[in-house]
């Protein structure tokens, strides 16, 4: 593996500009991610949003304080009629009230027992929680995206560097070919072949570079940069050591979606109770003060004000309501089973995912190694058959074979390299540890 690291590396520097720009490791780019990705932004509005809930319930059982002013001016006052014999022989017509009226009023209202209003305080905790858990989610995600992207831009960089190498090595011959084409020591079809393989390497560098270009655009979506960014990956860590992958236990509530849909599930239930508490009676104290003049004159309407107060209890008790509370609680259990069932069939999925990542682990890190051994003896089969084709002891079709093996081996380990970064992922994402995999960075 190390030879191999060396050889890529040295390709990798020698086919970069040498010039002053900055280079991203991985750990600095999801450094960048974490801060500057909108989706952090909007896990943090959630977790405000949370606390700003929290709040709103604690002031249903604060005091609750209002004041009213009015101003009435009665342009035709009723009238009753009085009697005869209440106040004079004939019956009367008198006026009703005041022309002009201001009352000015304060009311406070404390809750004294709500039921469902303290199972809103207790459901406090767990949405503040559900907010936590989805910032956690979120960088979790980040850090999948960005890794994955990241590893998709070194691999394509040294599939680059390679076929680089091969474009340059396959000229070399071409060159010597041609010569001996010139010199009747081979026929033409034999150029010809060799060029036509030199001319298929230059198209899988001209896609490998357009692949590049895509690859570095999404990465930098991921990151939260600009298109118009430039971004230089460089990371030849990931070459000198082989990646490793610790493989855990299977924790079903070590996940975060299993925490989020277990937490989810706490607020349905304690919903439930609160539609249940809606039947229970409802005690509140009630307090009022207000001031009101009166006056046939506007003038008086503003002035010589009394005053009025009182102080109460008020007993609110549910008696019927056409059955809608019970429509609701029932509703209410039917979500909850729904997601109970859920949780079951996310638990055995989330099992799924880890074996299959197990596996998928193990049969990338078995091809890696097979791979690697592979490329360094097509390397060396073709130093030998090169020699000897030098020597006139090998034929041209000798060598274009032990070039294409070549070839073909270097292109396996390039994929068994971005399968097994890839399988990593899947395996941290699926035993919960992506946060882990990034703080070991």
């Amino acid at each position: 593996m190390k030879k191999i690291a060396v050889f890529l590396t040295l390709l990798l520097s020698a086919s970069l500009p040498s010039f002053a720009q900055q280079t991203w490791s991985l750990k600095a780019c999801l450094d960048y991610g974490l801060q500057h990705f909108g989706s952090v932004r909007i896990a943090q509005y959630q977790q405000e949003t949370a606390n700003e809930q929290a709040r709103q319930a604690l002031g249903t059982y604060l005091p609750q304080v209002s004041a009213t002013g009015n101003f009435t001016d009665n342009l035709k006052l009723q009238s009753t009629l009085l009697p005869a014999g209440f106040a004079g022989p004939e019956p009367k017509r008198i006026s009703l009230g005041s022309k002009y009226q201001t009352v000015a009023s304060a009311q406070l209202t404390q809750t004294i027992y709500d039921k469902a209003a303290l199972l809103g305080l207790k459901a406090a905790a767990p949405n503040q929680k559900l907010a936590d858990l989805s910032m956690r989610q979120t960088k979790e995600e980040i850090i999948y995206n960005i890794a994955s992207n990241y590893y998709q831009v070194f691999i394509v960089k040294q599939q680059i560097a390679l076929l680089k190498d091969n474009l340059d090595r396959t000229e070399k011959v071409l060159n010597v070919l041609r010569l001996q084409r010139d010199n009747g020591v081979i026929q033409a079809i034999d150029v010809t072949n060799t060029e036509v393989t030199y001319n298929n390497t230059r198209s899988q560098l001209a896609l490998s570079e357009s692949n590049l270009a895509l690859a570095l655009n999404r990465l930098k979506y991921q990151m939260g940069l600009t298109q118009d960014q430039d971004v230089n990956v460089s990371d030849s860590l990931l070459l000198r050591q082989t990646p490793q992958a610790e493989v855990n236990q299977f924790n079903a509530p070590g996940l975060v979606s299993y925490q989020k849909a277990a937490t989810n599930l706490e607020l349905q239930k304690l919903q439930l109770q609160r539609i249940k508490a809606g039947y229970q009676p409802t005690v509140s104290f009630t307090a009022s003060y207000g001031s009101m003049a009166l006056g046939n004159q506007f003038a008086d309407g503003f002035r010589n004000f009394t005053g009025f107060g009182s102080v109460g209890l008020r007993l609110n008790v549910p008696i019927f309501d056409g059955f809608q509370r019970d429509a609701q609680y029932k509703q209410q259990r039917l979500t909850i089973l729904t997601q109970e069932e859920q949780l079951r069939m996310n638990v055995a999925a989330f099992g799924l995912q880890f074996n299959n990542a197990q596996t998928q682990i193990q049969k990338a890190s078995t091809s890696i190694q097979n791979d690697e051994r592979t490329v360094k003896q097509a390397q060396e089969v073709y130093n030998v058959v090169t020699l000897q084709y030098k020597q006139g002891t090998k034929s041209l079709t000798d060598l274009i074979n032990a070039d294409n093996s070549y070839r073909q081996s270097q292109s396996n380990f390039i994929n068994s390299l971005i399968n097994f970064y890839q399988a990593r992922l899947d395996l941290e994402q699926s035993q919960g540890t992506l946060l882990t995999f990034y703080n070991q960075l």
